[in-house]
């Protein structure tokens, strides 16, 4: 076979193929158009809802009694009989006796000292009646002399004036003694301060107690009080804060105290006793102490149910929840607390998808809420989460399909 012929026979085939190959394309279907969805980022929003009255102020803190003493005996002696009640967790109530020791060491020096008493009052009765005496034979002494002595001449020893004098003292001497030894004798009963709760005890029958030594220790039931740590912006929204005065009675800011027994949770209403005037050196906060009056009362409970028993009252060492109602105010909005930006700023999304920067003023940031003030309208959307930073005017998509 000849070079022509084998070019001739290649190039058929070639051409062949590439009819064959336009044929193949011709007949192929049109591939299907899509358009790709635009590239807008998805938004998680929450709503902007308008408030007023009070900002509430959120703490917490410790129960401690309002008032903690050491029981101490002023006397010693003999423990001869202690109130059943009076043992750890027993209730007391004022000027109730709690014990009492031996008296017979008393009764004799009260005895003692009535008849020291006695004996005073009969010297100073005989000196009275001398001192009479001397001044009657002084004036008659006088009268028939015929001349005048002014008082200043005349000799009080004579008289009997310090004699008289020494035995009022001395009366007096054993009348304070007679006063003491009747004090000591009433100590031995040894009464209640205050209503309230035993907290512990030591006291038992037979048992010898020394004067000063303590021997129990007593809280009051009437209230207790909570220190609560707040920094100085959160302690800025109580109102008249460094007016209040401890134990004035002033129960203006009302507070509510919040404790969880089991599965429930209870409240007790209380107030703003008073602030602390410094700082604390370790975690520079100020202590706001809150008060409950009649605390041993049963709480609220906080669903209006109670599933755990008798409703608890509000025990001493328990730590409890505080919400202070702060200052009145009609200009500030609430936002899901997951809106704040750094920078206190909120991401507002307008009609139309567009994000825009708004700058607020935290004053309160609860545990899925923050109390700010801004440039915002009630209803408005937030953003609060599915983008890491934006710019004003940004084109965003929400779960409510809102696009540009």
């Amino acid at each position: 076979m000849s070079r022509l012929t084998s070019l001739l026979i290649a190039g058929g085939v070639l051409g062949v193929s590439l009819a064959l190959a336009a044929l193949l394309i011709s007949l192929a279907p049109e591939p299907t158009r899509t358009e790709q969805p635009p590239q807008v980022p998805f938004v998680q929003t929450g709503l902007v809802a308008a408030g007023s009255g009070p900002v509430p102020v959120f703490g917490s803190g410790t129960v401690r009694p309002g008032a903690e003493v050491d029981l101490v005996p002023q006397v010693g002696g003999k423990v001869v009989w202690v109130e059943p009640a009076f043992q750890s967790g027993g209730r007391i109530t004022t000027g109730q006796t709690l014990f009492r020791l031996e008296e017979i060491d008393y009764l004799h020096r009260v005895r003692e000292a009535e008849a020291n008493v006695a004996a005073s009052q009969l010297a100073l009765l005989r000196e009275e009646e001398q001192a009479s005496i001397a001044r009657k034979q002084h004036d008659l002494y006088t009268s028939r002399q015929g001349n005048e002595t002014s008082e200043s001449d005349v000799n009080s020893l004579a008289l009997r004036e310090p004699q008289l004098k020494a035995a009022q003292a001395a009366l007096d001497r054993d009348e304070a003694r007679l006063a003491d030894a009747n004090l000591a004798l009433s100590r031995t009963h040894v009464t209640a301060p205050f209503d309230g709760f035993v907290q512990e005890e030591s006291v038992d029958a037979g048992r010898i107690v020394a004067a000063g030594q303590p021997v129990a220790r007593v809280f009051a039931s009437d209230a207790v009080e909570i220190v609560v740590p707040l920094s100085d912006s959160d302690a800025a929204l109580i109102p008249r804060l460094w007016s209040l005065s401890a134990g004035d009675g002033n129960r203006s800011v009302v507070a509510r105290v919040i404790a969880r027994f089991g599965e429930d949770s209870y409240a007790w209403t209380g107030y703003v006793d008073r602030g602390e005037p410094y700082l604390d050196r370790q975690t520079r906060t100020i202590d706001v102490i809150v008060r409950v009056p009649d605390p041993f009362r049963a709480g609220r409970p906080m669903d209006g149910t109670v599933r755990s028993g008798a409703s608890p009252p509000l025990l001493v060492g328990k730590y409890v929840e505080v919400e202070i109602n702060g200052i009145e105010r009609d200009d500030y909005y609430l936002v899901p607390r997951a809106a704040l930006q750094s920078g206190n700023e909120v991401w507002i999304v307008r009609d139309g998808g567009t994000v825009h920067i708004v700058p607020v003023q935290v004053l309160q940031r609860t545990g899925d809420r923050a109390y700010v003030t801004g440039d915002l309208e009630n209803g408005q959307a937030v953003v609060t989460g599915g983008i890491r930073f934006t710019t004003e005017g940004m084109r965003v998509q929400t779960e409510n399909g809102q696009t540009p």
